[in-house]
């Protein structure tokens, strides 16, 4: 709608109906700016207009505040929504303000976020943010449309009750990004120490907080899981009807007469000692021609979770399972996650299955998909495979997966996918729930065994729906854009190195510019440099290939117990292949293909999928780096050997070198001179000294802090007196500057003195 003429409305105060009138075709918030400008009020006018509002809104004509209004009953052109629900993936908002006097529910609107390259790839909104979104009717419902995110709109905040010497209560929050503690006004019961959820007590920020549930101790086995939970909105209770629509798909036949019958093959899943789901198996013989005959069998969930049901419902809207060191948050029911599903020892159990055919160089040459009956030799942790591999010991099946991968790690040198070392970390728990062990997990070859007959499996399912002109969700993982090529150019440039933007930017390229590097320190800095040059994988119906693997075309195939995209691929299989199963009972739905909903818009469900994901994997770092640091909370003191993650104005960010966990280096710490940073090179660099602390270098740092409830670390040099003792430094060795401990302490008076300011990481 075009901006509105001056002289639509008559000129003088305006009578209830013309204000009414004027709120509903308003394109803009309608305020009493907006109202006075529209009907060309002045001085006493306006006095009146004023009167005029606060009538109507006393008679239930109109809601809102000093800014902008709305007719009772709907919703205006442009309003603040919260959201209040993740449906399928999309959220659902309703009116941040909203008491009408009639007690009517509010309007429910769906949000319409942007697609592809407009949508900015950040956090995707969670229940209880807040939005100004521009709003419209589609057919009996509405519709509203993001402008931007109100930041801090959050309904509810976790932290922990602290009181201060007068009694009164403070919220320490939880999320390192909130920086201050907040007043709280009621305790509702709550006493000092204890993990709650809080809400504003009323409109004003002055109001402050109240306690509206108790959680326990912040502490506590598990708590640290709980808090990712809640913090990052992800769904884990299941409700009734998806609970009991998965006990009825449970009881499912699996129809032996219409499906392949593998059960005398010897087929095996490798998988982590403690995993709670076993998605995939896999099984090779030689087929007398230098290659390989393969099979890998994957969990059939297309066949017990059918499209449209409860149970597909709540797997939409989580997206994926999100793993904690303490538990689990499964996509689907643990009685078809963790049990009918789940490809177990000995019993009997539907799979997908893709047979593969491997030539003498490693490249596939064939593939073909059916729904089988599976019966699983045997699961075996990666350690005990690689055990028996290493002592002779492997059973001739085991020995022939380890032939066959050989061929396909022939062909994936060829390819030359980006080889970053990027270490994982792995929490070890006790019977108790405590934390035993924080360690780099080992990168064996039984991981890599399985990791390339996946990624087989997964490019054959992603050009067998290519060759029927099928619907396919994509991994997509593009090359790195030119701004960030620009930036790594810039940076690289300061190593006295080059990067032509002239030429095609390949893996290769970066493999290549890697493996030249002789010094150690230089190339972790590099490495670094590299890892944030490259995009954000995502899932979209669109092919653009992945640029990580080397490879054109690529599907995630083989994990559907514990990602959503996996189970659409499935569904697209199942129709292209016409592998569909006998109807099912009359009281689930009768298809285990592609919906028509989806194979309409997959660019929708793929968006939401990949926001899902987004959302489980920073849930699952917070988690680790808060174990972390609860591990090294009682270690503050000790020194340990770090790197250099993160260079800002205000300090460094610096990781556990062996651990993990990101701490800040203040750089008040740093000494007396002042440090300029050099963002181009990713620096800090003393305007007296020329001392100089970039990106991946290596120092000893003393821990100072560990905060287990933010998952904060925070660090300085080993001899604040004397300055910071240095591992290793590029370009030779620097003469010794005095250094004087920095004063780094941020509570207020009247604040519990343990709360801490946290420096923001990049």
């Amino acid at each position: 709608m075009p901006p509105m003429a001056k002289n639509k409305f008559p000129q003088g105060l305006p009578t209830r109906q013309q204000v009414l009138d004027f709120i509903a075709q308003s394109d803009e918030p309608a305020g009493k700016r907006e109202i006075a400008k529209a009907f060309g009020l002045k001085g006493t006018e306006k006095i009146a207009l004023k009167t005029l509002l606060k009538d109507m809104a006393e008679e239930g004509l109109i809601d809102g505040n000093r800014s902008a209004f709305h007719a009772m009953g709907g919703v205006p052109r442009v309003t603040v929504l919260r959201i209040v629900e993740i449906d399928e993936g999309e959220p659902v908002a309703i009116p941040d303000s909203w008491q009408p006097e009639d007690a009517s529910p509010p309007p429910r609107l769906r949000v319409v976020e942007p697609r592809g390259k407009a949508r900015d790839r950040g956090p995707a909104l969670r229940v209880g943010d807040r939005i100004l979104a521009r709003t419209e009717e589609a057919g009996k419902g509405w519709l509203a449309h993001p402008m931007k995110k109100i930041q801090g709109g959050e309904e509810q905040l976790m932290g922990v009750v602290e009181l201060d010497g007068t009694g009164k209560g403070w919220l320490a929050p939880v999320d390192k990004r909130v920086r201050n503690a907040v007043p709280i006004s009621d305790l509702g019961g709550a006493e000092a120490g204890q993990l709650v959820l809080a809400e504003p007590a009323g409109r004003s920020p002055r109001s402050g907080m109240k306690v509206v549930a108790v959680l326990g101790d912040p502490l506590a086995p598990r708590a640290f899981s709980l808090i990712a939970i809640h913090k990052h909105g992800i769904p884990f209770v299941f409700p009734e009807a998806a609970l009991r629509e998965a006990e009825e798909a449970a009881k499912l036949p699996l129809s032996e007469d219409k499906r392949e019958d593998l059960r005398h093959l010897p087929i095996v899943a490798i998988d982590p000692a403690d995993a709670r789901d076993h998605d995939d198996a896999i099984w090779a013989e030689p087929d007398g021609q230098g290659g390989f005959n393969a099979l890998v069998a994957i969990a059939d969930v297309s066949f017990y979770v059918r499209p449209g049901g409860q149970t597909d419902r709540e797997a939409r809207k989580r997206g994926n399972s999100v793993y904690f060191p303490d538990r689990v948050v499964p996509m689907l029911p643990e009685v078809l996650s963790a049990d009918v599903c789940s490809l177990k020892s000995g019993a009997d159990r539907a799979a997908m299955a893709c047979h593969l055919s491997i030539d003498s160089a490693g490249r596939i040459k064939d593939w073909r998909f059916t729904r089988a009956i599976v019966r699983i030799a045997e699961v075996i942790a990666y350690e005990e495979a690689q055990r028996r591999i290493d002592s002779g010991e492997a059973e001739a099946h085991l020995a022939n997966l380890w032939d066959a991968w050989r061929l396909l790690e022939k062909a994936r040198n060829e390819r030359d996918p980006l080889n970053l070392e990027l270490p994982e970390r792995r929490v070890v728990l006790d019977e108790q729930g405590k934390i035993a062990e924080i360690a780099i997990r080992e990168r064996l070859d039984a991981h890599r065994v399985v990791e390339d007959f996946m990624i087989a499996a997964n490019v054959a399912a992603a050009k067998a729906l290519e060759a029927k002109v099928a619907p396919v969700v994509y991994r997509i993982h593009e090359p790195p854009s030119r701004e960030k090529l620009v930036a790594l150019k810039d940076y690289l440039a300061t190593f006295d190195r080059k990067l032509s933007l002239g030429q095609v930017i390949t893996p290769s390229l970066f493999n290549r510019m890697l493996k030249d590097i002789a010094d150690e320190a230089e190339k972790a800095l590099i490495m670094e440099a590299v890892l944030r040059s490259q995009t954000q994988a995502y899932y979209g119906p669109r092919n653009a290939g992945h640029f990580g693997l080397s490879l054109g075309s690529y599907a995630h195939f083989t994990s559907p117990i514990r990602r959503y995209s996996d189970l659409l691929v499935h569904r697209a299989l199942v129709d292209a292949y016409g592998l569909e199963q006998p109807r099912p009972k009359a009281d689930l739905p009768p298809t285990s293909g592609l919906s028509d909903r989806d194979r309409g818009d997959l660019a929708r469900v793929s968006e939401a999928i990949s926001n899902a994901e987004r959302r489980a994997m920073e849930a699952e770092r917070d988690t680790i780096d808060r174990y972390v640091a609860a591990w090294l909370s009682g270690k503050v003191g000790e020194v340990f050997d770090t790197r250099i993650t993160g260079v800002q104005k205000f300090g460094l960010f610096a990781t556990i070198i062996g651990l993990g966990g990101d701490g800040l280096v203040p750089v008040s710490t740093l000494g007396a001179e002042r440090f300029n940073h050099d963002e181009k090179a990713q620096r800090l660099i003393g305007e007296l000294s020329g001392e100089e602390f970039a990106m991946g270098q290596i120092l000893k740092l003393r821990l100072a802090e560990a905060n287990p409830l933010t998952g904060a670390l925070k660090f300085e040099p080993v001899d604040v007196a004397e300055g910071v003792q240095r591992i290793e430094r590029r370009g030779g060795k620097m003469e010794h500057t005095p250094r004087r401990q920095g004063n780094y302490t941020a509570g207020k008076r009247g604040r519990p003195s343990n709360i801490r300011h946290q420096g923001k990481r990049k």
